[in-house]
């Protein structure tokens, strides 16, 4: 998407999510001064039930004269343009309006619209905003106050650089022209003395689990930024590996969660805590959610003997279940009982596949995303993509693949719902596979090994050892009977429709 594509519309509001920092005001700053120098009427807003609080990020508003917005209602626009969000996420007010677009750098969460651009391979909206500026011949350092909104954001969503890799938000840290008194200004505002206060109780009042080295903690009613700010400082801890922050506020309980280990999803870890009674989700590493005060009094009452009914005791039992009941495997390494498990071949449904290098040149890092998680693959000549009947897509070598399908010469005709992408880790393309996909039909000569779960396990594959896939109850367990190291998860709605019993 180019936002000049954005110009045919002309009542226009761009919204960032509720309780914005500062790289989304930052990104929401950018659109909304593109769009007002085309002329187009236009409002940046954000909704929620708190306005900004945090000291820096009152002081970046006033400083750099971002003309936000807090409202509760809003007249449908004929665009609204969510920015460092997707839109009808838990963490953004879902606003009415004729057309939707989205500007974001976070993992993909549901259904866009067509009107996207989603680049989560880099680390801020604010360098997302940056490339979609200078497409339109728009330099950012025209605009020194624009500079230092796009610098300050890519800065405070990166953990000040520590977390930068991609070459895009390089470019960004080194070439603003920003104010640099401002930043200094900026970046020694984070907190206020009351803040200080709830931060420091909160941290001296945490919950630790040994085995499981997460450790939890509660802070008095602040700014949700300063409930990521306490779990970034948690996280720190060396024997803390995941953690929670929480605050109970009047309507509800606000969460922030974090992880720095491969074996746990910040996001994943949220949406299990929210299941129900809220919702949750963000980053690999950096989550949150919201939790409803009714329905979590309503699950609490249900599960009353085992959680004590209070809000920290149900945190903990989530957090306990969580970890109880996942199994981790490592495919390379791991050696399957097969014992219980039945064979299973494919059903000769005409599935598509794609030959990488034809996509992409060898060397290339993708992402391929599948229904039980990201896949990060390198391309290699031996790389097929193999896209079944629901636009599901998993990786294959070109010997498995000559061993267990037959190819039919015919462009692959994809009547699903969603149409399959792969995404370039570099560039931050999406890439659609249809139109270099060609049909196979399973030979029915290589079976797999499955089972059915009764737990949820996580499956670090043999093509990718940093992402794992998950299997939920009810999902299968498969291996490949001609290489036990080839071991993955089908989605439970999928298994029946595409293999049946030997």
């Amino acid at each position: 998407m180019r936002l000049s594509e954005l110009l045919s519309y002309d009542s226009i509001v761009v919204q960032c999510h509720d309780n914005p920092d500062a790289d989304a005001l930052a990104s929401g700053y950018g659109v909304y001064t593109y769009l007002k120098e085309q002329g187009k009427d236009v409002r940046f807003v954000y909704g929620g039930r708190y306005q900004i609080q945090k000291s820096n990020l009152v002081l970046m508003v006033s400083e750099l004269q971002i003309p936000v917005e807090h409202v509760d209602a809003l007249a449908a626009p004929e665009l609204l343009v969510t920015v460092d969000c997707q839109y009808g996420e838990g963490n953004v007010t879902r606003f009415e309006a004729g057309t939707v677009a989205v500007i974001d750098h976070h993992q993909v969460s549901g259904t866009l619209p067509p009107l996207n651009e989603v680049r989560s391979n880099l680390g801020a909206c604010a360098t997302v905003v940056r490339e979609l500026l200078k497409l339109e011949g728009v330099d950012i350092n025209d605009n020194k106050g624009l500079a230092t909104a796009l610098y300050y954001g890519l800065l405070t969503d990166t953990n000040n650089f520590t977390e930068i890799s991609h070459p895009l938000d390089k470019d960004l840290r080194d070439d603003a022209a920003f104010d640099r008194s401002l930043i200094v200004h900026f970046r020694n505002a984070n907190l206020s003395l009351r803040e200080l206060e709830i931060a420091g109780a909160a941290l001296m009042n945490y919950r630790y689990h040994e085995e499981y080295r997460y450790a939890v903690a509660m802070a008095e009613p602040c700014d949700p930024n300063i409930l990521g700010m306490i779990s970034d400082l948690m996280l720190e801890v060396d024997t803390v590996d995941t953690c929670l922050v929480y605050s109970v506020l009047p309507f509800g309980v606000k969460i922030s969660v974090r992880s720095c280990v491969k074996e746990v999803k910040a996001s994943e870890l949220a949406e299990f805590i929210t299941d129900g009674i809220g919702s949750g989700g963000g980053h690999l590493e950096k989550a949150g959610g919201f939790i409803q005060t009714e329905l979590l009094e309503k699950e609490a009452n249900r599960l009353g003997k085992e959680i004590g009914g209070g809000v920290e005791d149900f945190l903990l039992w989530r957090m306990d279940s969580y970890f109880d009941n996942i199994q981790i495997i490592h495919a390379k390494d791991y050696s399957v009982d097969i014992s219980g498990m039945a064979v299973y071949k494919k059903k000769k449904i005409p599935l598509g596949f794609v030959e990488a290098e034809q996509v992409f040149p060898i060397g290339t890092r993708v992402c391929i995303r599948t229904l039980e998680g990201d896949l990060d693959v390198q391309i290699n000549k031996d790389l097929y993509i193999m896209i079944g009947i629901q636009g599901e897509v998993y990786p294959n070598d070109r010997a498995k693949f000559e061993r267990s399908y037959n190819r039919i010469d015919a462009p692959y005709v994809f009547t699903g719902e969603y149409a399959p992408v792969v995404k370039d880790v570099l560039e931050g393309k999406n890439v659609s596979l249809i139109p270099y996909a060609k049909t196979c039909v399973p030979s029915g000569e290589v079976q797999i090994y499955a089972a059915q779960l009764d737990h949820c396990v996580k499956v670090f594959t043999a093509w990718d050892e940093e992402k794992y896939m998950l299997g939920k109850v009810g999902d299968y367990l498969a291996v490949r009977t001609d290489d036990l190291h080839d071991i993955y998860i089908i989605e439970n709605s999928i298994f029946h429709k595409t293999y049946e019993k030997m």
